[in-house]
Formats: C-alpha cells, sequence, structure tokens
C-alpha cells in the first residue's frame, strides 16, 4: 500500500505535538483516517463475506438507508462531510450493533433496523456511529492505547503496519469521553434534520428497558455507556431548544418490510 509524503510528515507531526492534548488531531491529515478504514474495511468484508447483503439486489432498502446518512451528512454540523467517502454497508444478522470505520465506513446490522421503532432512532445511532469517524475517535484511541511512537513504527516499520491497525480496530473499544461526545453530536446532528432529535437516546433507552447488558451486547461491549446517558442526551436537546421532528413511524415500518429473512432470531 502506497503511504503518501504527506502522511509521513503528519506522523511525525503527531510525535512532536504529542503533548498538546488533543489539538494532536489538528496536525493529522485525514488521509490517515482514510487509508486505516480502508484496511480495516477489508477486514470486515472479509469476515462479513456472505452475510453482507448485495447492495442492487436490497436496493430500496440501501436507499432508505442511505437518505438517513445523506440527511445527516448535509446538517451542517459533520466536520468531514466532504472530507470521507461515506459509505453504507448492511450486515444480515440479528445482532443489534453498528458501527463506522476511520474515513466514514458504515456497517448496520439488520438486527438492529429491525429493534428499533423509528426512523428517528435510527437516525441517532448513525448519528452516533458518524460522530465516532467525524470527531476520529479511533485515532484518538490507537494512539493513547499504542502510544504514538508505536503507531507509527506500525505504519512505516515494516510495510504491514496498516493491516495490523486495521486489526487492531475491529473490536476497538471507545471510552467514555468518545461515547458522550458522539452521543452529543448525534444530537446535534439530527437537530439540524428533519428528525426529532430527542429521539436520538431511542437505543439506548430501549435497550436499558429490555435489560440489556454489556456482556450481553456487542454494541454495549464496545460502546460503555457514560453516566446519565439518556438524560444528558435529553438536556442537550433541551438546551438546544427543544425543537421537535419528525420519527417517520410509518416510513420507518415500511424500511423493516424490506428486510431479509435471519437464520435466526436472537432477540
Amino acid at each position: 500500500m502506497k503511504i503518501t509524503k504527506n502522511i509521513v510528515i503528519f506522523f511525525a507531526l503527531m510525535v512532536v505535538f504529542s503533548s498538546c492534548g488533543d489539538s494532536w488531531k489538528n496536525y493529522i491529515s485525514t488521509e490517515v483516517d482514510i487509508e486505516m478504514g480502508k484496511s480495516a474495511q477489508n477486514q470486515y468484508d472479509a469476515i462479513y463475506a456472505d452475510q453482507i447483503l448485495d447492495e442492487k439486489e436490497n436496493k430500496e432498502l440501501y436507499k432508505s438507508i442511505n437518505l438517513i446518512i445523506e440527511r445527516i451528512l448535509k446538517s451542517g454540523k459533520v466536520i468531514h462531510a466532504d472530507d470521507f467517502k461515506w459509505e453504507l454497508k448492511i450486515i444480515n444478522d440479528s445482532v443489534l450493533n453498528a458501527f463506522c470505520l476511520p474515513g466514514g465506513k458504515i456497517y448496520v446490522y439488520t438486527g438492529l433496523i429491525n429493534y428499533l421503532d423509528n426512523e428517528a432512532q435510527l437516525a441517532g445511532v448513525l448519528g452516533h456511529e458518524i460522530a465516532h469517524a467525524d470527531k476520529r475517535h479511533s485515532i484518538d484511541n490507537m494512539a493513547k492505547q499504542l502510544g504514538l511512537s508505536s503507531l507509527v513504527s506500525l505504519v512505516f516499520g515494516d510495510g504491514s503496519g496498516l493491516v495490523n491497525i486495521a486489526q487492531s480496530l475491529i473490536g476497538l473499544k471507545f471510552n467514555r469521553d468518545n461515547e458522550a461526545q458522539a452521543d452529543e453530536f448525534s444530537i446535534n446532528y439530527l437537530y439540524n434534520t428533519v428528525y426529532d432529535a430527542s429521539e436520538a437516546n431511542g437505543f439506548f433507552e430501549k435497550l436499558q428497558k429490555d435489560n440489556h447488558t454489556e456482556e450481553e451486547l456487542d454494541f454495549l461491549s464496545t460502546h460503555p455507556a457514560p453516566e446519565n446517558r439518556k438524560e444528558n442526551m435529553l438536556n442537550h436537546w433541551r438546551e438546544l431548544g427543544g425543537k421537535k421532528g419528525n420519527k417517520f413511524e410509518e416510513n420507518y415500518l415500511a424500511i423493516k418490510k424490506l428486510l431479509p429473512k435471519t437464520d435466526s432470531e436472537k432477540w
């Protein structure tokens, strides 16, 4: 894989500015996110090769979910809306999960789509995942877990660095600060769309009502819940003005009807 001179320069700057808190991200090209995301995507596409729904065969389903993503990206609040090539892949599995790789590669499980009650709730989850990529949380966590010098060594040491990093991204656990920020910006994104931003916490509310624990769900195991998550999200929505939007419940029923049957129903 070819690494541009620009990336080398920015990684060197990352080491220089490692003592400057989160500001070091300002000196790393988003091309790093994109390349890391591509490598991780190759890994995930191989893992889920038999489960990723073909876009041509599920045209209406992809169109419906992509419309939600498009509305979020056009909210004017996603910093890297135009820097990343945002791409959706739907995994046919009853797992309640979604994730977004660096650079904007979004994966959503059919189990999650089926579990939620309305389109605004799904938009809230997608907004949350988009925020992780937009705020570059994966690179932030990789730097903290591996150390900046180790991260640079992985990328430029033996030519397989990005593959190693991609493997490290699988199952990477965000910290509670990342989660709180993703929650906040999910509200920010939705508030500037047609969606009811107060529904952004609907997924987490349903999980709590159904008594799901971190041990039971992949989502909660990699997305540790901040304290008072639901209340904090609603409070932030109120701080923005408490504007109501649309839930699109009927639209969502139509989306659910487009879902293929899974081999087993986990929940």
